[in-house]
């Protein structure tokens, strides 16, 4: 467990050198799979008066397939539309580095502070933002952080439009009224 708080600490200070590690490693899978679900978590919970239990249980299982979703689409922008000569790259890469950029997310839990939670939100989803241009320009061995930034900006378009498609379609799961 020391070693997963480190790593996001690390992760959280956009340290370069923790994206090079973990996109390495493959044994860190797991670990970024937890960043992932403490941030969806933390999330939850800064929003729970929206959505309360259901919300925050969807806002987790949301937040994953998301993940997972945008490691794809990512890997598909960097390595196929936006490669430079030296990206070598996998979708494991991209989920690790990508599940790590979401540590900053562990503050939405502060959104739960009356008066502070539009703004906690707002910051943390910066921070982590700018975590994924760095993990997307380590993972996609980039030289240019304008590439990195290219990739996100083309891949957040992508899954905002497949995200509305599936919110038209099938509503907000679990953020409906609470009746009562």
């Amino acid at each position: 467990m020391e070693v997963l708080i480190q790593r996001m600490i690390r992760a959280a200070k956009l340290d370069v050198t923790l994206y090079e590690e973990v996109e390495a490693d493959p044994s860190t899978m797991a670990q970024a799979v937890a960043v992932v679900i403490l941030s969806s978590v933390a999330a939850g919970i800064g929003t729970m008066s929206v959505g309360g239990f259901r919300g925050l249980l969807a806002l987790t299982v949301m937040a994953l397939a998301s993940w997972y979703a945008w490691a794809y689409i990512t890997y598909f922008i960097g390595t196929k539309l936006l490669a430079e000569p030296q990206t070598r790259s996998t979708p494991g890469e991209l989920l690790r580095t990508l599940g790590f950029s979401s540590a900053p997310g562990v503050l939405r839990l502060f959104g739960v502070i009356p008066g502070l939670g539009g703004l906690v939100m707002l910051i943390a989803g910066a921070w982590m933002l700018v975590a994924m241009v760095i993990a997307v320009r380590q993972a996609l061995d980039y030289t240019s952080t304008g590439r990195a930034v290219a990739v996100c900006v083309i891949g957040w378009i992508i899954q905002t439009v497949i995200l509305a498609i599936a919110f038209s379609l099938f509503g907000r799961p679990g953020l409906a009224p609470h009746p009562g």
